[in-house]
This record gives structure tokens, C-alpha cells and sequence, in this order.
């Protein structure tokens, strides 16, 4: 099920810059019982990069509406995803004098995985692509994703779940579609996102949540070797909540009672967003 500008449809104009050159962003939402899940944070980290690549922010009561009538149709749980873009504008990088910017909307099927990805963890790879370094774009959830593309064409077996993505300086940032998390001597550490990497919306809920509860929490450089030689690994997005790893490499990690204190803390927060009638 597809809205585009407020219409049923699956055609866009072929001279949209989201098409032409990946000019616009996007969040991908999962949807309990016709519920979008901490909607209020992605349509705030939705305007914020809206700001960021000065692209006029969408009406938001206009994207509350279109958003309420597609997940009026979901029963169970189903994936929203929304794309902005700064719409059409004719050839070449200059924008449009006049920018009328396009909405898409698209409810898909939500992904089934594995109870004991969450139980028992998950296999990590490291990945030979690399992401480059923006101060510009880092932290935008935006349209250009060929580097993350790239990295997930990298393996093929279903003996691995994630791939992790170094910066060009040799720090490890993220997952191809996920924030990274580990535990040493009790405290919790994540990468500095400011030159690469997506400032995900579970990863902000964990950093708050970590404070909230008196967890130590820093964010840093992360080296393979540190990456290593921790207690605990976990990695999270908006649709996998959080999945904790059992084995980067060749070196085997257990799911630490911090991991699953986290994915406690997050499970109860996010029954408590999907207790809000939206």
C-alpha cells in the first residue's frame, strides 16, 4: 500500500530529485496494531534533516493524517516507511527556485525473524566497504545508501545476520542497517556519529534509557581490537529492536545481563508508546 502526495498511486514523476539524485530522506517505522512505534521521535529526526538539507519540512498535520489513514489498515504488525524529497526541479544539482517537495508513503509486510536472534544473539561480520567521512551528512538518515548497499552485497550466507561498516579512518560505526552498542566492566559505549554513520531512533531511546538507569554511557572512536575484547555486543534498529551478538569473527561473546536488561528497559518502553492511542 503506497501514498504518494496524499494519493493511492505507485507512479512518481521520473524527474523527482529523490530519484534523480537521492536529494531527500526517509524513516523506516514499525507499525503494532495499527500503532506507529515512537512515531513522535522519527518525525522529529525527520524534520531536524529536513532542516539540515534545507529541504522545506513537509505540513506535519498533513503527514499525521496521510500516516493515520495507512495504519488504520494494519492488523498485526506491519513496516511504515516515509520519504521526503525536495521533488522535482529539472536537470543539474541547483535547486528548484520553488520547492514542493513530494511525500511517500508505503506500508510493507514486517519482517519474521528468529526468536533466538533476540535469546541467543547473532553472527557479525566485518565488512571491507567503508563508509566516507561527512561532518555534513553524518547522523542523516538520508537517500544515499549505495555504501550500505555495497557492504550487505558482501555476504551471501544466512550464518550471518549483520555486517559492521568501518569509517575511513578505520573506526568501526555501525551496522548496514543498524547502531552498535558494547558493554565493558559495566559500562555501555556506542560510536561517535560526527563525521559518519545514522543517529538511529532505538539508539537514542538506549542512550536515554542507559542515563535514566544509571548506566555509565559514552560515545567514542571504536577500534576492531576494543570491539574485540568486549563483555558484551549488541546492535539495534527501529524493526529489530535489539539483537545482541554472539560472535564477531572468530571470537564467541554470551549475552550479557546488561544486553538483556536493555532489550527489557526498550521492550517496556515501547509497549508503553503503543499503549497511546495515535
Amino acid at each position: 500500500m503506497m501514498l504518494i502526495n496524499g494519493e493511492f498511486k505507485t507512479v512518481i514523476d521520473a524527474t523527482d530529485r529523490g530519484f534523480q539524485y537521492g536529494d531527500g530522506l526517509f524513516e523506516t517505522i514499525a507499525v503494532h496494531n495499527g500503532i506507529p512505534v515512537f512515531f513522535n521521535q522519527h518525525l522529529e529526526r525527520l524534520i531536524s534533516g529536513c532542516q539540515k538539507l534545507k529541504i522545506p519540512s513537509p505540513d506535519k498535520q498533513n503527514l499525521i493524517n496521510e500516516v493515520r489513514l495507512l495504519c488504520s489498515q494494519v492488523t498485526g504488525s506491519a513496516v511504515l516507511k516515509i520519504i521526503v524529497t525536495r521533488g522535482s526541479g529539472g536537470r543539474g544539482y541547483k535547486q528548484p527556485e520553488l520547492i514542493s517537495v513530494s511525500r511517500v508513503l508505503t506500508l510493507n509486510p514486517y519482517p519474521i525473524y528468529p526468536s533466538s536472534y533476540y535469546s541467543n544473539g547473532i553472527n557479525l561480520c566485518i565488512c571491507q566497504t567503508q563508509l566516507g567521512l561527512n561532518p555534513c551528512l553524518a547522523g542523516i538518515k538520508h537517500l544515499n545508501r549505495l555504501e550500505q548497499i555495497m557492504a550487505r552485497a558482501e555476504w551471501q550466507d544466512t550464518d550471518t545476520q549483520e555486517g559492521l561498516l568501518k569509517n575511513c579512518n578505520g573506526y568501526i560505526i555501525e551496522g548496514t542497517m543498524s547502531n552498535l552498542f558494547f558493554v565493558k566492566n559495566g559500562q555501555l559505549y556506542t560510536s561517535i556519529l560526527n563525521q559518519s554513520g545514522v543517529s538511529g531512533i532505538i539508539r537514542g531511546l538506549v542512550i536515554n534509557i542507559a542515563m535514566k538507569n544509571d548506566l555509565p554511557i559514552t560515545e567514542k572512536n571504536i577500534d576492531e581490537d576494543e570491539l574485540l575484547n568486549a563483555d558484551e555486543i549488541f546492535v539495534c534498529n527501529s524493526i529489530i529492536g535489539i539483537w545482541p551478538v554472539k560472535r564477531l569473527n572468530n571470537r564467541q561473546f554470551k549475552v550479557g545481563e546488561i544486553s538483556k536488561k536493555i532489550q527489557s528497559w526498550l521492550q517496556a518502553l515501547q509497549d508503553e508508546n503503543c499503549s497511546i492511542l495515535f
